[in-house]
Parts: C-alpha cells; structure tokens; sequence
C-alpha cells in the first residue's frame, strides 16, 4: 500500500495546534487542570481576563468555506486571526466530543457518526442512539455515553467553583434556532460572574449536506449567521468572543460500497465511522483479496492504513488511548483524499452532497476568529 499521499499530508493532523489544544487553553484559564498543550494565541487573549469567555461553534463553518462564502470586508473575515486544524477524523461527533471534553479522539473514543462498540457487537449511530441505518434503538442505555464517557470542560470549571455554561439545541433550555442562541449567549453575559459559555449552533452543515458547500443556499445562511453574530457582539461587553468550527465540507462524488463486491464479500460488517474516513473489519481469509481490490477501486482516492499504520500515524491523536478504542478501530482505516466518498448505501450516496470527515485542507482546517469587546 502506497503511503505517499498521507505522508506528503501529515501536517493536516497536528495535535499541537488543533481544537482540542483550543479546549486546554480555556481549561488554563480557570484555573482547571490541562489535559493536554494548550494554544498560545489563545492563552494571551485569554490573559487579559475577560469577564465573559465565549466559545461560539458553527458546525462546517471551515476556513475555506469562511473564505469562499463570506464577504473580505465583513465581520467574521474582518477579525479571522488564523487557521488551526481540527482533529481526525474532521467530523462532528469527533471534532465537538473534543473541544466539549478537551480530549483527543483516540482519548474518548466518540470516533465518528457510525462506531462500533465491541459490548453490543453492533455499529451504532453515536448521537441517535441506533443501530447503524436503522431507527431500531441499539440498547437501553445509550452506549456512547455508557461504554465511552468523559467529563466536559464546563463540568469541570463548574465543579472548581466557577461558573460555566452550554448554550445549544440540545441541552435546557432547548434553543430552536441561531437568534435563541445569541439570545442566550447575552443574557448570560450580562451575569455579574466570571464565566465560560460554550455554544453551539448546527448551521451551515446542514445547508451544505443538503445543497452543496457554494451554493446559493449555503451563502445566504453564512451571511444571515455572520449579520446575527455582529449584531450580538454589539450587545457585550468585557467579554472575548472565539469564533470556531468543528471542520470544513467538500462536495463530493459519492458511490455506495454495495457495488463493489468483490470488496463486499470481505468484510465482517459495514464500515462505521464516517464515508470519508471507513473503519473496515475485514476478514483473516480475504485480507490479500481485500487490499486488492479496494486499491483497483479506491487506491487514487482513499489512503488505506492498518491498524498498525493508524497507531503509528497518530492518526486519532497521540494520547492514551481509551480503554475501548483498540476493539473499536478495525483491520484497515480507509481515507478520502479526494472528492470520493464511500457510503453504505445508494440511498445515502444520492443524499448528500456537502461532505466532510476526509484528509482535504478544506474539511482539516478551521478558523479562529476572535472578538475583544471592553
């Protein structure tokens, strides 16, 4: 297998200069103990002891996709410091598991949308719940946060005595949409305490899923994102405002692994993790068959590792690893570095067409935007 592509890319997973590094540098700041580094950009803003610390994620908002789709002279362009990168693989489960413990992925193990837990032997849908493609619950409980759970960042600030917050669809009070979250965000800041707040918001993934990374669609909701976050920070005061993202997007051309069966017929199970990023146990007997094949296939457009060249890699992070991960990670990792992407089925393939969870500089890096308001 020829490791010449990932090799000349390596640098697109730093786990020096990434979001976790990002999630120790507010961890320093009050006062809690480092997980790992922290950034130093991030460490002498933060020195300047802001009231109200503010981590706003827009979900896919990359530095390409920030640079294509917004305006030079606007707001969000305007106060751009740099590009940092995300971690691998560039996906949501990952990346915001990350920057909401300060862990790296190999550390909590929340890989990808799909993983696989050796404890109920299924691939299951992290966030839903499900067994992988289906609406079927996968367990009672919700085996992420049973076999694979951690302590957030907030928690942590709270516990030392100081106060912390989660701003975000998914946790009281529930905000239905960006103007509630901004809201929120606010009304806390006007709060007499030091404070952290973490917040999230699930635009502009979901417009580019649907409709592409540069369409017309996907512009207009970056643009009414960017007025509505400076119109917020006009609300604030004492407080820093960072500005990130949890990765980039590409449009992909997708093709579904059903219609290759000779590479089908050599797996145990689907892939799991993520389209561009497949995590594959793959059979001892039709290990050779398998290499094949899915080089005459894929080898221009996936990197395919072991398991052994994925822990040599650093590729899930350079950490401890989780107790689970080494039964979670399969024979092989294949890696998109192209536009193509794998999908488990011709459902899925013709569902998407934003993509993301590849080893591109557009899905890799993300922006560090940062707002001093006195």
């Amino acid at each position: 297998m020829d490791k010449s592509m990932i090799k000349k890319k390596r640098l697109l997973h730093d786990y020096d200069r990434c979001i976790v590094n990002l999630a120790n540098s507010i961890l320093k700041r009050f006062d809690c103990k480092t997980i790992g580094k922290t950034l130093p950009m991030i460490d002498e803003a933060l020195a300047k002891n802001y009231k109200n610390v503010v981590v706003l994620l827009l979900d896919g908002l990359g530095t390409s996709i920030l640079n294509e789709n917004a305006s030079k002279d606007g707001f969000l362009r305007k106060y751009l410091k740099e590009s940092i990168y995300s971690v691998f693989p560039p996906t949501t489960v990952a990346a915001t598991t990350s920057i909401i413990s300060g862990l790296q992925p190999i550390e909590h193990a929340w890989l990808g949308w799909d993983c696989y837990y050796p404890q109920v032997d299924k691939n299951v849908t992290v966030f839903l719940n499900t067994e992988q493609g289906t609406d079927k619950p996968a367990a009672e409980e919700h085996v992420a946060g049973k076999y694979c759970g951690y302590k957030s960042v907030v928690d942590k600030i709270n516990e030392s005595g100081k106060k912390a917050y989660t701003v975000s669809p998914f946790v009281p009070p529930f905000c239905n949409n960006f103007d509630e979250i901004c809201n929120q965000i606010v009304n806390l800041c006007k709060e007499d305490e030091e404070k952290y707040i973490y917040a999230y918001w699930s635009e502009p993934d979901t417009v580019m899923h649907k409709h592409g990374c540069h369409s017309k669609e996907a512009k207009e909701v970056i643009c009414d994102l960017e007025k509505t976050v400076e119109q917020m920070s006009g609300k604030l005061k004492n407080t820093l405002l960072i500005i990130t993202a949890d990765h980039g997007h590409v449009d992909g051309k997708n093709v579904a692994i059903t219609d290759y069966p000779a590479i089908m017929e050599c797996l145990v199970r689907l892939p799991s993790i993520e389209p561009r990023a497949l995590n594959l146990y793959v059979k001892e007997e039709k290990k050779e068959q398998f290499e094949r094949e899915f080089e005459k296939e894929f080898g221009k457009d996936f990197v395919l590792l072991s398991k052994e060249e994925v822990y040599k890699e650093h590729l899930f992070g350079n950490g401890t690893p989780h107790e689970n991960v080494d039964a979670m990670i399969g024979d092989y990792v294949a890696i998109a570095v192209t536009d193509v992407t794998i999908f488990n089925t011709k459902e899925e393939a013709g569902e998407f067409i934003g993509v993301h969870a590849g080893y591109t500089k557009e899905e890799m890096e993300i922006p560090i935007i940062l707002v001093t308001v006195k």
